[in-house]
């Protein structure tokens, strides 16, 4: 007995140690991290290395404890300044996006598998939701900063589409297990009203508890070695009340996380770095667990059906839903495309194609196999090409700081309050000049090994390690003053224009200057006005105007999201196309010989 206990934890440490490992390759490769985390599963279970492990549900229940922890990371990191920006568009995808994905997928799969109506909308159902993890993993890896909108409603729509995935999918499988065969319009009914009653007692609970959680943490004055596991398990209490009695436990979950992340709650910055760390830790598990359970000697015979499917949610069912979500909204077609293609498959839909399995359904085995396979086509295919079509659409902009090196300090006793250290780099706001602001005085530096009080060190220089004590409402104003310089290579210098122009200057000037066509109430707004007023009352860094024969890009907005820079370009930027010209001259002559008209032959 002692030794069998030995040998599972030695392999299961084996296996966590080799995932983290990978991640040394995914980075320097931009490889998807977690197809990584899966091919260790593989290559471990009973085709691999030999553990056997067939039990669905052990893996369902490890697999659905671990998201709701990385849901709970996911809203506690989200900002409720992103949620206003993107929230509508996301949650639009999140919604009536997973449902156009699932039924468009369900047609597909209904005729290429020969599956009944009900079991092929299940197996779209299971695959409709998007994997964060997969996608913002691949963002960093590449150093790619995408303009803030798209970033949002990314990061919004893949931490809220998953409980919808889950209420279809668990849905589908319970009527598909009792037998019952429902007319179209009893089960839409149905669905309809299972869908309000489920999302709002989940909602409901997630709310309330996340109160909960923040009010707890600031009552109790528990041990900051206990804190991060007394929040966790708070998250998976929310998680179970609101299951047990009906509700969605991963949305509640998640506006757990929302609400509490949002609070200013004591100790914030160490529960954040726990639950990145713990978040981690269960996308590892949660992939390794889910790549033992599968039988890569069953794909095969499938293989060819699970690629077309993939094609088809890739190509045909997710731009489809998306184009229809987000046209009521101002998002460009180049950021439509991009959100279309960035629809990466994950841990969600493996764990979901679990229940057909547990419920014990005819086809529960192969609609397992074909999910599995197509995330693994999407983390290949999507997961690759990221970076590249990001890229290629214009949707990455120069960074607008350079590194900041900051460390935050809890102290016992400071709630509200942070104690920030901060070293000085070279081309830092500092070193130039600036000014600490009143209600931030440096309370220590140190200096080549000796530390001086305020303010004896006299001016500041590069490698000077600061401390300042302040509340936890101005950190982000004091990251200005310490970040260096960002020297611009001449292509990002040209992405925002010739030439800087004022924007409290009147509108008018651009219409008598370059006919941009402006209304009778834009050219009484000044230009910054005009920017805001075409883009619904919000700006970003990097946001592009299109007037006529000119563009206007936001060069620097202050911490308030006024515009306080802009530039000019005579040559408003024209997303490269994404078949190459070559290619497509090929492809249109194809088209006209197919369909009889005479054809010019190369010079």
């Amino acid at each position: 007995m002692d030794q069998a206990i030995y040998l599972a934890t030695l392999v299961g440490t084996a296996l966590v140690l080799a995932a983290a490992f990978s991640s040394l390759i995914a980075f320097r490769f931009g490889a998807p991290l977690l197809l990584l985390f899966l091919a260790i599963g593989l290559a471990s279970g009973q085709d691999g290395l030999g553990i056997e492990f067939d039990n669905a549900g052990i893996a369902y229940f490890v697999g659905s404890l671990a998201l709701a922890v990385i849901l709970f990371d996911s809203g506690f990191g989200t900002p409720v300044n992103v949620l206003r920006q993107a929230g509508l568009p996301a949650l639009s995808l999140a919604t009536i996006g997973v449902a156009i994905t699932t039924a468009i997928f369900g047609v597909a799969a209904h005729y290429l598998t020969g599956f009944s109506w009900l079991e092929s909308f299940l197996l779209g159902a299971a695959t409709a939701s998007t994997d964060a993890a997969a996608v913002f993993f691949l963002l960093r890896a590449g150093n790619i900063n995408l303009r803030e909108r798209v970033r949002s409603t990314l990061e919004i729509e893949s931490g809220t589409n998953d409980p919808i995935a889950i209420f279809l999918t668990l849905t589908l499988v319970e009527i598909i297990a009792i037998g019952a065969d429902p007319e179209a319009q009893v089960l839409f009914l149905d669905l309809v009203l299972g869908f309000f009653v489920t999302m709002g007692l989940g909602a409901a609970v997630g709310i309330l508890g996340g109160f909960g959680i923040v009010r707890l943490v600031e009552w109790l004055n528990l041990d900051r070695g206990l804190l991060p596991i007394f929040v966790l398990a708070l998250s998976l209490l929310v998680f179970a009340a609101a299951g047990s009695i009906g509700g969605s436990g991963f949305l509640a979950v998640y506006l757990a996380g929302l609400v509490a992340g949002n609070s200013n709650m004591r100790a914030s910055g160490a529960l954040g770095r726990f639950q990145d760390g713990i978040s981690w830790l269960g996308q590892i598990i949660m992939f390794l667990v889910l790549g033992l359970f599968a039988t890569p000697s069953q794909f095969l015979p499938l293989m060819p059906v699970a690629l077309a499917l993939g094609l088809v949610l890739m190509f045909i069912a997710r731009p489809i839903a998306v184009w229809l979500c987000l046209k009521p909204f101002s998002l460009t077609q180049t950021e439509t495309t991009f959100i279309s293609w960035v629809g990466l498959r994950g841990a969600v839909s493996i764990l979901l194609a679990l229940t057909p399995l547990i419920s014990g359904l005819e086809h529960g085995r192969t609609i397992f196999n074909i999910a599995f396979m197509i995330v693994l086509v999407s983390l290949v295919v999507q997961g690759w090409t990221v970076g590249p079509l990001a890229r290629r659409l214009g949707l990455i902009v120069p960074a607008r700081a350079g590194p900041i090196e900051k460390v935050e300090l809890e102290l016992p006793g400071s709630a509200h309050h942070e104690l920030l250290s901060y070293r000085v780099v070279p081309g830092s706001p500092v070193l130039r000049g600036e000014r600490f602001p009143r209600w931030a005085r440096p309370s220590l530096v140190v200096r080549e090994g000796r530390s001086m009080k305020f303010p004896d060190f006299g001016r500041l220089v590069a490698g000077d390690r600061v401390y300042i004590f302040v509340s936890d409402r101005y950190p982000a104003l004091l990251d200005r003053l310490f970040t260096s310089r960002v020297d611009l290579d001449p292509e990002d210098a040209e992405f925002f224009g010739a030439f800087a122009v004022d924007p409290a200057r009147p509108a008018a000037e651009l219409e008598a200057a370059y006919g941009t066509g402006l209304t009778e109430a834009e050219i009484k707004m000044t230009i910054g006005e005009l920017f805001l007023s075409r883009f619904g009352g919000h700006v970003e860094y990097a946001d592009r105007l299109t007037l006529g024969s000119i563009e206007l890009i936001v060069r620097d907005i202050d911490e308030k999201g006024r515009i306080t820079a802009i530039g000019l370009s005579f040559e408003p930027t024209r997303p490269q196309p994404l078949v190459p010209e070559r290619l497509r001259d090929r492809v249109q002559r194809v088209l006209r010989w197919l369909r009889g008209s005479p054809v010019e032959q190369d010079v």
